[in-house]
């Protein structure tokens, strides 16, 4: 268990090791989540990460795609279109 003190301005310093778990670093932004009464600390670009494979979720199904050939081979088509 870690402990944070709250300054008077509203700060805390978040423990390293929740920073490495987190996978925090200087600059970054904190996203608090309120869940069922209690306060869920996530990385805000972690979390927007998850939410974006979550949106794409069986979209590479949908395109045919099997591989990651299948994936090379559907940029460049897209190249090729973009160039005529």
């Amino acid at each position: 268990m870690d402990v944070a003190k709250v300054t008077s301005k509203g700060q805390i310093t978040i423990p390293i090791d929740i920073r490495k778990k987190l996978g925090v670093k200087e600059g970054d932004k904190i996203l608090f989540l309120e869940e069922a009464g209690r306060v869920i600390l996530m990385n805000s670009s972690m979390e927007a990460l998850r939410k974006a494979q979550a949106a794409f979720v069986g979209a590479a199904e949908e395109a045919g795609l099997k591989d990651e050939d299948d994936m090379a081979a559907m940029v460049a088509q897209l190249r090729r279109e973009r160039m005529e």
